[in-house]
Parts: C-alpha cells; sequence; structure tokens
C-alpha cells in the first residue's frame, strides 16, 4: 500500500474529522470567551479595583537614554531591560477569569447531561406465559 492511499485513509478517519471539527469550533468558542471576559467580566473587575489594566506597572532594570519616554513600548523599543511585572498580572488575571468561566460552562454542560442521562427506571418484564401458568397451578393447589 502506499504512502499516500495511507494518508488518505488516516485523514478520512472519524477521530481525525472530529479533531478538525473540535479545533475549528475551539478556536471560535475561544473568541466568545475571550469577548466575555475582555468586555463584560474585565470592565466589572476594573470597576471593583479601579484598575483594569496593569500591563503599565513595570521595573527599570537598566539605564534610560536621554529623551526615551518612560512608557513600557518605548522602553522596550530603545532596548532597556524592563521587569514587567504589570503585564504579567494582567494575563494572569485575565487566566483565571477565563478558566474560571470555562468551569462554570462544563459544569453546566455535565449537569445536563446527567438529567438526560438519567432515564426513567424500566417497567418490569411480563412473565413469561409458562411462568404465568405455572403460578396459576400453583396457586389453585394451595386453595384445594
Amino acid at each position: 500500500m502506499g504512502v499516500i492511499q495511507e494518508f488518505k485513509e488516516f485523514a478520512v478517519k472519524g477521530n481525525v474529522i472530529d479533531l478538525a471539527v473540535g479545533v475549528i469550533i475551539g478556536g471560535a468558542f475561544g473568541k466568545i470567551v475571550e469577548s466575555v471576559v475582555a468586555d463584560l467580566i474585565m470592565p466589572i473587575v476594573g470597576a471593583v479595583i479601579g484598575k483594569l489594566d496593569f500591563s503599565s506597572l513595570f521595573l527599570v532594570l537598566g539605564n534610560v537614554p536621554l529623551g526615551t519616554a518612560t512608557t513600557l513600548d518605548a522602553l522596550k523599543k530603545a532596548g532597556v531591560p524592563v521587569f514587567a511585572y504589570g503585564n504579567f498580572i494582567t494575563v494572569a488575571v485575565n487566566f483565571a477569569i477565563l478558566a474560571f468561566i470555562i468551569f462554570l460552562m462544563v459544569k453546566q454542560i455535565n449537569r445536563l447531561k446527567r438529567k438526560e442521562a438519567a432515564p426513567a427506571p424500566a417497567a418490569p418484564a411480563e412473565p413469561a406465559e409458562d411462568i404465568v401458568l405455572l403460578r396459576e397451578i400453583r396457586d389453585s393447589l394451595k386453595r384445594g
């Protein structure tokens, strides 16, 4: 069997197609969750904490050339080493919020799956005809 034939068989397997669909939907879902974090959650966090973006917090670790603005972008462009801990805080907060939202969504999906998966208990099957006849004979012998 040729390499091309093997590749065709691999590419059309159900698992590969399912994975591709999952990656595409995951990318779209990631954008939705990113929007929830950036547009809905972070403004509330910013209103409560008083600061929405911590990326402007940094420590300069080297000499700043004359005429260079003391913003993070300007210092990085000038090649000045900076300890940008604020950017890390922003990314960490975004991650924590994102992880919590995904946790809540997965929890809700699992709860819905449990409701669907719990079918009503099946009624007991009717006994076979010979069993019914034997029970009738037994009952008539007890009476008789």
